[in-house]
């Protein structure tokens, strides 16, 4: 996979967390571990965008277009 040098800037108490994590052999490098938290941010924002999404909703308005819709279909039913 191909990769990208980039310059990043970050606060001394996390550089000072970070190097503990490479000392301690959790993480071979500062860039494999930098890699690994945005890798890791990203996989969980795509996983809550769903319920992100589904907050924007106003349930009264949704349940009313559904029973709306239910109503509609109700009509259309043949006769048993």
């Amino acid at each position: 996979m191909a990769a990208s040098k980039i310059a990043i800037t970050i606060n001394d108490k996390l550089l000072k967390q970070l190097d503990i994590m490479v000392k301690s052999k959790v993480y071979p490098n500062r860039s494999k571990a930098i890699q690994a938290a945005v890798a890791d941010k990203l996989q969980r924002l795509e996983r809550t965008r769903l319920a992100q999404e589904c907050a924007k909703l106003d349930p009264e308005y949704e349940q009313n277009m559904a029973e709306e819709g239910l109503a509609m279909e109700m009509d259309e039913w043949p006769e048993y």
